[in-house]
């Protein structure tokens, strides 16, 4: 970076940065413990020669210290498990409602609320690609676009169907319905990127009015972009932005993220398929119930986690789970073994 044709080339210039950025997060962290340590030690050794009333307050105040302490060491510790090829890259969080009609509508817009609200708390910022309105209430299905240091490496421990049961306030008899919706995420693929080459003649464009309250452009001109990948049958949407030309971009990104994550499935399938693993890799595996009655709990399935602060999960409190999914390594330590073993 000290070069002095560093910035002859901005883009490269700015991934380096970056890298360097990434590189000082992880760095930084350690170093800081390292001295806290040193002060801890030297509190004590400065506690034990004071007279016992004051030993009482240092001891305070030490605890304290180190419960915050404990806190920072925990959230470095858990972006170790990030060591996946895509983990620091932004995710693309799909939603999609299950079987049930209006009620499952219902619980996949609760769920999108949920995400938003969870990725605010961490610092992420969240843009709605496309969102399909239930006919009734609710959403069918929306696309989350996330951008944020490590998003998909937290988002992917959300892969898979959520259950709500609950007293449903669309049922006039008051009777306890069970609905059921999808989350899937994927990590954002550039269109530079060398793993991914799709020829023109593979995909078709069309272009359509977006939906909206109106505008200068929504409803008027056709903004809208939807891509069909022809041989994979994969199609995305993006409506988001008043030009076409940025829904297109973003399209195309959405297109080349999904395509990459169905290649992966398909190897990662094809290995546990080979070594014994039974059912599937990411969809169709129940990971979570939320309770509303007869008792109120969020259990979290793989790895027994669970709360009965329901309200505060669905206000974005999903660090518990994901930490613990990502401490147990799920499918991250699985795939690993069955690498080394290939290997």
């Amino acid at each position: 970076m000290g070069r002095d044709d560093f910035w002859n080339n901005r883009e490269l210039s700015q991934k380096l940065i970056d890298e360097a950025n990434s590189l000082r997060r992880k760095i930084d962290p350690l170093l800081k413990a390292e001295k806290l340590v040193e002060d801890f030690k030297v509190m004590i050794e400065l506690g034990e020669t004071e007279p016992p009333a004051s030993q009482n307050e240092i001891e305070a105040e030490v605890q304290r210290d180190l419960d915050k302490f404990f806190r920072e060491i925990e959230a470095t510790e858990l972006r170790v498990f990030l060591t996946g090829p895509h983990d620091k890259n932004n995710a693309i969080l799909s939603i999609n409602a299950g079987a049930g009609g209006t009620e499952s509508c219902d619980w996949a817009n609760m769920l999108l609320r949920m995400y938003q609200r969870w990725c605010e708390s961490r610092g992420w910022e969240v843009e709605m690609t496309d969102i399909l309105q239930g006919e009734t209430a609710g959403i069918k299905s929306a696309t989350l676009f996330i951008k944020g240091e490590n998003a998909y490496g937290y988002c992917k421990a959300e892969r898979g169907v959520h259950r709500l049961v609950r007293i449903s306030p669309f049922d006039s008899n008051k009777r306890r319905h069970t609905s059921f919706a999808s989350v899937d995420a994927i990590a954002e693929i550039e269109q530079t990127s060398s793993e991914m080459n799709i020829p023109p003649t593979e995909f078709h464009v069309d272009t359509f009015r977006s939906g909206g309250k109106g505008g200068q452009n929504v409803n008027k001109v056709e903004t809208a972009v939807r891509i069909t990948h022809i041989p994979t049958g994969l199609v995305v949407a993006s409506q988001a932005q008043r030009s076409q030309h940025q829904n297109r971009a973003t399209a195309m990104t959405l297109l080349l993220s999904r395509i990459y994550a169905q290649r992966v499935d398909a190897q990662k399938a094809d290995m546990e398929r080979f070594y014994g693993e039974k059912g599937s890799v990411s969809w169709g595996n129940q990971i979570r119930s939320y309770v509303f009655q007869p008792y109120r709990m969020v259990k979290d399935l793989r790895t027994g986690v669970e709360t009965s602060d329901v309200q505060g999960v669905m206000d974005g409190d999903l660090d518990k789970f994901v930490n613990a999914w990502l401490r147990a390594g799920c499918p991250m330590k699985r795939m690993a073994n069955v690498q080394d073993v290939e290997d």
